[in-house]
């Protein structure tokens, strides 16, 4: 890459549109069921994280990360928990997505 300045050779990554659909179909879900209210989106040298909270002024409730550099060994997706615990890691984004289709917990009276 000999002549490209370093901003040039070292692009952000993003998501691409049909990841990002996909992603926000899942976010619609948990904002219908009223799991979430908010989101963010961020672009790093890295990865791409696409942040889920219950309020704004939270830590977000879930992240979910594409990071291509690990899309050979891991896979280049995952889901983290608030801290930082890997909950699931694949090579494939709808597969991950179904994490969000079953209900962990239910609330017993």
């Amino acid at each position: 890459m000999r002549g490209l300045s370093s901003s040039a050779r070292a692009l952000p990554v993003m998501f691409e549109r049909p990841e990002l659909d996909a992603i926000l179909r899942v976010y619609g879900r948990l904002v219908m069921s009223g799991d979430c209210k908010d989101y963010a989106i961020d672009r790093l040298e890295d990865r791409a994280v696409f942040s889920i909270f219950r309020r704004a002024s939270e830590f977000p409730l879930y992240r979910i990360e594409k990071v291509p550099a690990q899309a050979k060994r891991q896979g280049a997706w995952s889901i983290l928990a608030p801290g930082g615990a890997i909950l699931k890691r694949g090579h494939d984004l709808s597969n991950l997505l179904r994490f969000f289709d079953k209900r962990r917990f239910q609330l017993v009276d």
